[in-house]
């Protein structure tokens, strides 16, 4: 097996990672800078994606396990989260709604088209339901996908300093905010920080995606 992807995927991520862990700089995010790089050493020495791809199967088909595996501190806390249960259940249908309403309007006052529009419109879903709910409502799916990936990098990246500087200190709210809004790669995120906040991110982002794509077909027809 060409260990190409695998070798350059965890070694970029493991050196952007030590960076990152002396100047915790959002812009020096090790999720975003291995993406980049990749993206960069791909161009420069003209290799093709699918080759990359690949030779990186198996941390593909490793992502399945790892999704998994978020079921691990939601089971750990479930007393937890059941105690806010309601408030869980109401920051996701806000935060669902929100999301996708001002992600078209934004688009609107830009001057982008509907088909744009309706592309966007599922960015803080995880890919696969996003690709899925894209097409039902007559986005394009390839970049409907684009902007899922750069909601997530951006959401890993950015969100937990967002929350700092704001003073928003509750577990509940942080971790909603970065399943609802960032989906996985949120999640990933603040489940380092804090295990109450990563397993409500989990079930933020499990049950957002099958409320955005239930309510999406049904808002497009007020929204386009």
């Amino acid at each position: 097996m060409n260990p190409f992807g695998i070798f350059i995927t965890i070694g970029l991520y493991y050196t952007f990672s030590e960076i990152y862990s002396r100047k915790r700089v959002f812009i020096l995010n090790p999720v975003m800078l291995t993406i980049l790089t990749i993206v960069l050493i791909l161009h420069l020495f003209g290799i093709g994606y699918d080759y990359y791809n690949e030779s990186a199967r198996i941390l593909t088909f490793l992502l399945g396990p790892a999704v998994v595996s978020l079921a691990i501190p939601l089971y750990r806390q479930r007393e937890y989260i059941h105690r806010y249960s309601k408030q869980i259940f109401a920051g996701v249908t806000a935060g669902g709604l929100v999301a996708v309403v001002s992600a078209v309007l934004i688009i609107t006052l830009l001057g982008g088209d509907d088909t744009v529009a309706r592309s966007i419109a599922p960015k803080s879903i995880t890919t696969a339901i996003a690709i899925g709910v894209s097409e039902k409502i007559s986005g394009i799916p390839s970049l409907t996908a684009v902007l899922v990936i750069i909601t997530g990098i951006m959401g890993n990246a950015a969100g937990v300093e967002v929350m700092n500087a704001l003073k928003i200190r509750d577990r509940v709210a942080r971790g909603l905010a970065m399943g609802v809004t960032a989906h996985g790669l949120g999640t990933a995120r603040i489940i380092l920080d804090d295990e109450v906040s990563g397993a409500v991110s989990g079930l933020g982002m499990a049950l957002n995606g099958i409320f955005t794509s239930v309510i999406l077909p049904l808002l497009a027809i007020v929204l386009f």
